[in-house]
């Protein structure tokens, strides 16, 4: 009899390995020059044009090492090697825009495991007794180097490369052990619910088979038609079947985010095993009451590396769902930052929630993902209607004259002339180009803010950071960082703003870059309830012709929701006329339909007249005021106001595109009615007449993409805070002549379209 014994094979890069063995250390946010992230490949490319014409660059190695009952598999590329007569060097290259001065032999560790492993790779494959391993710092400005050797035997390398194994197998064999729970624990996971509403198999169906044939679907599933478990549950599916290792939940808005742990909670009630992180933003998250991130101020970010591991280790054994509160516990226990937990914790989870910005944002992005993770990833995306604008944003960048010239003043040498420069510029721009936007990127301003940014880099590694200095350099260096972006798409506009100067490289299209942005992973599922029309959405947020597009219907009965349509004009020069005629209908509408209702308004100038005209004129009614300050705690305060079987009518007034227009679900009879005063057009100003000229030009409607499409959305999202369940019912009423034209009607979802006109 022939004994066939399985061996289980783990994949992992040499980096990745070596890194997590040598981690050591603190966190420290002190100034780091941002340049060296860019040059860095620069200077590698620097060295290797000096090596000898048999010399070889990039070098792909590959081996197999067996450890326990696993076969660990490693591969990488070394930066280079070199063939110096009979020995052979391996070359590790590492740039740094610092001093190199203070760097020792030993000073890096990590390096040497690094070109060590390579060496080992290298010397297996060639049968060599000896190998040279050399770390070559090199300046990223001034191409100095320094350069360190060591010799190594193939029995020494042998033993230390086990060691590095044996250091990184007890974290490696707890992921392919809950990876392998996973598995088991999808086979047979049933759907979370009894039943499928009305068109939920079928977008989950559709799901499924984008993930299955590596494709992009948009979808357009409305309210109530349960998006967050028709997207989740199919990925998980398809992560049973080796389809996916991964899925990113990304979303806009904290209430979101919760509806993806509810819903990762409801599977794991029906056996999902299963890990998933939500990562929170810094500011919400740090302990401390300035989040300065330094091991003299802060114990969390002091040896944070040397406590890392065993906290991972530990939150992954221990828990399946490491929300915002788990990753908190956890962090105290080990003394590490909770926001940098929740990162670390990210590369090695089965299911991230987190902001659309990790994934898309130039800035800030999850950088440590590798193409054939990505390969293996699935992203959903929420409420992906808000992705275009958010999108311009993140592929924007903006300058002030009057930082520089503050800077001009405060600093002497090299980065007061730096500044000075650049102040001189933005005010000639301000003298050529105040309240326009040209085509073309200015060079000049570029080549200036180079300068600029490598005059602060030496003055700031001096001085560990000066804080006026610090923000003009980032805000210095993210411009350059979206110039390089610049194309077609874009547009510079300059604002003079009394004697400051604003100038902003602005994103009018950012369809390519998101779609470049979202390359190479395994699928991308864009989804919300108002991503209408098709058209628009599929062409703002980086579509192609082969990509998916589904429309859900309504699973709730349309006798659900009553339409009304009160035609009086709400256009900016009609609104004090129409103003008591608004205000009266309201007052009609809740007397009529009493319980909880939401008013809501296109600006909060707008919504404080009516609020204080409706208080005057009806001041035994119980209102409610939306303001633009709000504290988390304000927000859940004015929602908890909204209770059930209340016996008097409650008026909330909110603004369009807010925090309680999108994400808020009021369920049963907590909400009975949404007003919606105006058909959501953005105000007319600078940049949205930019973008309206911008399509123009492309041949579309300018108008429809600026103003709309966008504020139809606003008027959509809104109206659908109002049916959430099967057992809901109430009143929708739109308040705007406009939506008597077919244009707007044709907007109006199906459900909405048999209305009821109120003269």
């Amino acid at each position: 009899m022939i004994l066939v014994m399985h061996v289980t094979t783990i994949r992992e890069s040499v980096r990745s390995l070596v890194e997590y063995v040598h981690r050591s250390g603190s966190i420290d946010s002190r100034f780091r020059a941002a340049s060296s992230l860019t040059e860095g490949t620069r200077a590698h490319q620097r060295v290797q044009k000096t090596y000898a014409e048999a010399d070889l660059k990039e070098v792909y190695l590959q081996t197999e090492l067996t450890y326990e009952e696993f076969v660990f598999s490693v591969d990488g590329r070394a930066d280079g090697i070199l063939f110096e007569g009979e020995d052979v060097v391996i070359d590790e290259i590492k740039s740094k825009a610092g001093t190199l001065e203070d760097i020792e032999e030993d000073s890096y560790p990590v390096h040497w495991a690094q070109a060590q492993f390579y060496a080992y790779m290298y010397a297996g494959e060639n049968d060599r007794s000896e190998m040279i391993v050399q770390l070559t710092y090199v300046h990223t400005e001034s191409d100095e180097r320094r350069t360190f050797r060591k010799t190594f035997s193939f029995a020494a390398l042998s033993e230390f490369v086990m060691e590095m194994v044996k250091g990184y197998a007890p974290f490696a064999m707890l992921v392919h052990e809950l990876k392998e729970k996973r598995r088991e624990s999808i086979v047979d996971l049933p759907f979370p619910f009894e039943a499928y509403r009305k068109g939920q198999r079928k977008f989950a169906g559709a799901v499924y088979r984008t993930i299955d044939e590596e494709k992009n679907l948009f979808a357009n599933a409305p309210t109530g038609t349960g998006k967050t478990v028709s997207t989740v549950f199919p990925a998980v599916k398809a992560m049973g079947e080796g389809k996916a290792e991964r899925l990113f939940y990304l979303t806009a808005k904290s209430t979101t985010k919760e509806n993806a742990e509810e819903t990762l909670a409801l599977l794991e009630a029906k056996g999902l095993c299963m890990r998933s992180t939500t990562i929170t933003a810094k500011q919400k998250v740090c302990f401390k009451e300035e989040t300065i991130c330094t091991k003299e101020h802060c114990e969390f970010a002091d040896g944070y590396y040397d406590r890392i591991n065993d906290a991972v280790s530990d939150i992954l054994e221990n828990e399946t769902r490491m929300t915002r509160d788990v990753i908190e516990r956890y962090a105290r226990k080990h003394t590490v930052c909770p926001f940098e937990f929740s990162l670390d914790l990210s590369y090695a989870a089965d299911a991230v929630i987190c902001d659309y910005n990790y994934l898309f944002d130039p800035r800030v992005s999850l950088n440590r993902l590798y193409e054939e993770e990505k390969r293996r990833t699935v992203l959903l995306i929420d409420e992906a209607h808000n992705l275009v604008d958010r999108a311009r944003e993140m592929f924007s960048a903006s300058l002030r004259k009057a930082d520089f010239l503050a800077v001009k003043r405060e600093f002497r040498g090299d980065v007061r002339e730096a500044a000075k420069a650049v102040n001189d510029h933005l005010l000639f721009m301000k003298k050529q180009h105040a309240g326009e936007s040209v085509k073309e990127l200015d060079e000049e301003l570029v080549s200036l803010l180079d300068g600029f940014i490598a005059a602060a880099e030496k003055e700031l590694l001096k001085q560990n950071g000066d804080a006026l200095l610090l923000d003009v350099y980032f805000a210095a260096h993210g411009f350059v960082k979206v110039a390089k972006l610049y194309d077609e798409r874009y547009v510079t506009y300059v604002e003079a703003e009394r004697s400051d100067v604003h100038v902003k490289l602005f994103c009018l299209d950012p369809s390519h870059l998101l779609q470049k942005a979202g390359k190479n992973y395994r699928a991308k599922v864009y989804f919300s309830a108002t991503l209408v029309p098709a058209g628009y959405y599929t062409d703002m947020l980086g579509g192609d012709a082969d990509d998916y597009f589904i429309e859900i219907p309504s699973p709730f009965p349309p006798e659900n929701v009553q339409v009304y349509v009160l035609p009086h004009s709400t256009r900016f020069r009609d609104r004090e006329q129409t103003l008591p005629a608004i205000v009266q209908s309201i007052h009609e509408l809740t007397e009529r339909h009493p319980g909880n209702h939401l008013v809501f308004f296109p600006s909060y100038h707008y919504l404080y007249n009516v609020y204080d005209a409706f208080s005057e004129a009806y001041p035994d009614v119980s209102t409610l005021v939306q303001d633009p300050n709000m504290s988390e705690a304000d927000r859940d305060e004015f929602l908890s106001k909204f209770q059930s079987q209340k016996a008097e009518t409650l008026i909330g007034f909110a603004v369009l595109g807010g925090v309680f227009s999108e994400g808020v679900d009021l369920k049963g009879d907590r909400l009975n009615g949404v007003f919606v005063v105006g058909v959501g057009l953005p105000q007319i100003g600078l940049e949205r007449d930019i973008i309206k000229s911008h399509f123009q030009q492309e041949g579309k409607n300018g108008y429809d993409y600026a103003y709309v499409f966008p504020g139809m959305t606003k008027v959509l999202q809104a109206g659908g805070r109002l049916i959430r369940s099967e057992d809901d019912h109430g009143i929708v009423v739109l308040i705007d002549d406009r939506f008597l034209q077919r244009k707007y009607q044709s907007l109006l979802p199906p459900e909405w379209r048999d209305f009821t006109v109120l003269r």
